[in-house]
């Protein structure tokens, strides 16, 4: 082994009677890089930040909610006991980026809708943001020594505290970062998705599903890569067949919307649609449309 990424001994930093839990930090600053840029995608487009702060609080909230929510129905047997008890324990781990990302999302949306504004295009303003979140959080699973996959020699291997090691690979001590791997395509889909919405005019909401696309399509493999326990159906980890569902749905739906024009209205206030926002327009590059066409 020429070279390894080199784990931290610890995932916390002691500041006198302060504990400073660094995995918490890191969601912190991947929540505070989402709204930042997803605020100034949104003014751009003509909103306030008042909306934002107020999709970002209950957003936030409901999303632990629902992180904690989906790893205890999925990893029951991870949750400590007393059941009663370890259900709410977040603090102690386990959290599923499913189940937050749909119950923000959701609650985001009906804040959004109750402020009068577009469900669907504030869905998109949103998209690069929680994709740069997602990928900036992923930090934090390296100060906790978790989220890698299988042994490696690879020079940018991750070692790992015998400690945190997974059963049965106890005398490897090089693994597969996957963390990484995903840090570094979520910020190039980052980078991709706002090219393309630079690039092209995207019909509402179609630049979040190409945000699921992106990111389902990349989760994919890294849970071929990963070695931490799971339930599997049919060979693979759930999260592979969650990732696989999801890519499918998210894509299928994105040709269906932008290219062939959709068969229902936006969820917006007002219950119409500006008829100039109609049909299929990712062919279009802007400012490329003759005058009359």
């Amino acid at each position: 082994m020429i070279a390894s990424i080199p784990s931290p001994h610890t995932g916390t930093i002691d500041l006198g009677p302060l504990v400073l839990h660094m995995y918490g930090l890191m969601l912190l600053v991947a929540i505070a890089g989402c709204v930042a840029l997803t605020g100034v995608r949104w003014v751009n487009r003509g909103g306030d930040w008042d909306l934002i702060f107020r999709v970002a609080v209950w957003g936030v909230a409901a999303g632990i909610v629902g992180a904690r929510l989906y790893h205890d129905l999925t990893s029951w047997n991870e949750v400590p006991d007393p059941k009663w008890k370890g259900i709410f324990e977040v603090w102690k781990g386990g959290l599923g980026v499913w189940g937050g990302i749909f119950l923000g999302c959701v609650v985001g949306a009906i804040v959004v809708k109750r402020s009068g504004e577009s469900v669907t295009k504030f869905a998109d303003a949103v998209a690069p943001g929680l994709l740069l979140a997602q990928g900036v959080g992923r930090i934090g699973n390296w100060f906790n020594q978790e989220l890698y996959g299988k042994p490696t020699d690879l020079p940018w291997g991750l070692k790992i505290d015998i400690d945190h090691r997974v059963q049965g690979y106890e005398q490897y001590s090089t693994f597969q970062p996957t963390f990484l791997y995903e840090l570094i395509y979520d910020l190039s889909m980052v980078g991709v998705l706002l090219l393309i919405d630079w690039r092209w005019r995207i019909r509402a909401p179609g630049l979040f599903a190409l945000y699921v696309s992106f990111y389902t399509f990349g989760r994919f493999f890294e849970e071929l890569l990963r070695i931490d326990p799971a339930h599997h159906i049919a060979g693979l980890r759930l999260n592979a067949w969650v990732s696989l569902i999801l890519f499918v749905l998210s894509t299928a739906f994105f040709i269906w919307w932008q290219f062939f024009g959709g068969k229902f209205r936006s969820w917006r206030s007002g219950g119409s649609e500006e008829e100039g926002d109609r049909g299929p327009k990712m062919a279009i590059p802007r400012g490329r449309v003759r005058p009359g066409n």
